[in-house]
């Protein structure tokens, strides 16, 4: 077995645990060590990258328990390229705290950050879907502890909600492995998905309950119409690079979604056909023109920026919901923009309010300009990534039956995205002092004004790197177009993944 694929999820575990206990009171050491973690991470997921490029699937049996009994860990070119946005992302998040003094604001967030990156690549990589309920409940306890960092009671308040959301998710995922555990009798993802082509007629109506409740879980995850509400106010009022890490929370959800209804509940499987399909489209439209209306609406920069993550979740939707290759090389290429772009706004929009402080000046020249880049990112704009990223997604829906409302809708909104980024951050960065366009946060959540400082150095280098990645993702767009393509080939010929979990006669039976 290849052990370094366990290392993502045991090596952020134990250095938060370390630093929990030895290093509570040394902020300086714990920046180190969190900043050495990421850096290792980086260089263990590209290693793991490049090594599924040969359209391998490699496993880890914990334990040396063999499959479907033993728990495994699945490494395949879809999570190693998670695993790699993943490390590049925190990178990114980990050099900004560090340089702006957000870790300082509050205890132990170097530990839960840590503890964070175990739970996102867990579920990045496990091949047993109980164990992807149990990186999910890692990830709602770090994540409540990194969205009430540096206290105040309106943090506190929308926590709360989001804990609450989040909790009745992790209800509806426990009834729905209870339910998939009675038809199927197993929790391994590649055994389920061969149980589920078997199971009786009698049981096909409990078998799509319980797909049903996990893709509510999974929507829920995902941010998707009807259970959006709980994202905008998180994001808003959560500290800023939090938020920019947050871009890759929801995208867990989409990830689940890709893994399961293209793994186990595909449409050749009994009682499903085009159902979740027929679900997910319209879901992914009107996450859209939620989004994009809130952001045309509103009058405070980070609540724009927290309803275009809204937006962006919309569309990564409408392109998993065309479940062909071009459509999922589309949603990879728009999933990995996405989260780029959402993070590099949410690190600009930080650096605003640290150069406007309380006093209402607008920010300097060069804070505009990335702003200016961030917006055209998120809104879909040329020459950035996010629109080869929708065309894309329009092209692979060509031969769609709802063609013509997917072009309207992604056309529509993005012109909506467009003039609400433009109007806010003309009005914002022109007229500082208009009341009813208020700068993003001059007070702190308890009322006290931040005092205005000289950009840090450290923290406008890392809010350059999640751009210098769009600008990467944006010239060399055919390569990774052609390798997402293959990663969309693999994900959809079930038959590879299941084989490598449970060896070649598995597909017999």
């Amino acid at each position: 077995m290849n052990h370094w694929i366990i290392m993502p999820v045991v090596m952020p575990a134990i250095v938060a645990a370390i630093m929990a206990m030895a290093m509570r009171y040394d902020l300086v050491l714990q920046r180190v060590f969190s900043i050495a973690t990421v850096a290792a991470l980086i260089a263990i997921s590209t290693g793991l990258f490049v090594s599924t490029l040969d359209g391998s699937v490699q496993i880890y049996e914990l334990g040396d328990w063999l499959p479907p009994f033993g728990i495994v860990l699945v490494l395949d070119r879809l999570s190693a390229m998670m695993l790699l946005l993943t490390s590049l992302l925190a990178t990114a998040v980990v050099l900004y705290c560090a340089g702006s003094g957000w870790d300082g604001r509050g205890w132990h967030f170097h530990a839960l950050f840590s503890f964070q990156l175990m739970g996102v690549n867990g579920a990045f990589l496990t091949g047993d879907a109980f164990n992807l309920f149990v990186f999910f409940e890692v990830l709602l306890i770090a994540s409540y502890g990194l969205t009430i960092h540096g206290g105040g009671g309106m943090r506190l308040r929308t926590g709360l909600q989001y804990v609450v959301m989040n909790l009745v998710g992790s209800t509806l995922f426990l009834f729905s492995m209870g339910t998939l555990y009675a038809v199927t009798g197993t929790l391994n993802m590649a055994h389920m998905a061969l149980r589920v082509r078997e199971v009786a007629p009698g049981d096909q109506a409990l078998l799509l309950v319980g797909a049903m409740l996990l893709l509510i879980v999974f929507g829920i995850k995902a941010a998707a119409f009807p259970m959006q509400f709980w994202l905008p106010g998180t994001y808003r009022n959560a500290p800023a690079p939090v938020a920019a890490f947050f871009a890759i929370m929801t995208k867990v959800g989409a990830y689940a979604i890709l893994r399961m209804f293209t793994l186990v509940f595909t449409p050749e499987a009994p009682a499903i056909g085009s159902i979740f399909t027929d679900l997910l489209l319209p879901a992914g439209i009107i996450t859209l023109i939620v989004g994009a209306t809130g952001v045309l609406g509103a009058s405070q920069l980070l609540r724009l920026a927290s309803f275009s993550v809204l937006a962006s979740m919309g569309t990564l939707l409408i392109a998993i919901s065309l479940f062909t290759t071009p459509g999922t090389t589309a949603a990879l290429y728009y999933l990995v923009h996405s989260t780029f772009a959402a993070a590099a706004l949410f690190l600009v929009l930080d650096l605003v309010r640290d150069a406007q402080g309380p006093t209402g000046r607008a920010p300097g020249g060069f804070v505009a300009a990335l702003y200016f880049a961030a917006a055209i990112a998120v809104a879909g704009m040329p020459p950035l990534s996010g629109f080869i990223g929708k065309l894309l997604i329009l092209d692979a829906s060509l031969d769609r039956p709802s063609t013509a409302l997917i072009w309207a809708t992604i056309l529509i909104t993005s012109l909506m995205l467009i003039i609400g980024f433009s109007q806010r951050g003309s009005r914002y960065f022109w007229k500082p002092l208009d009341p009813t366009f208020a700068n993003p946060r001059n007070l702190d959540l308890d009322g006290t004004p931040i005092p205005a400082h000289p950009l840090r150095p450290m923290a406008l280098v890392a809010a350059c790197i999640p751009l210098a990645f769009l600008v990467v993702l944006t010239i060399a767009a055919g390569p990774i177009r052609g390798v997402l393509s293959d990663t969309a080939t693999q994900l959809r010929d079930t038959g590879i993944y299941i084989e490598a979990v449970l060896g070649p006669q598995s597909e017999e039976g």
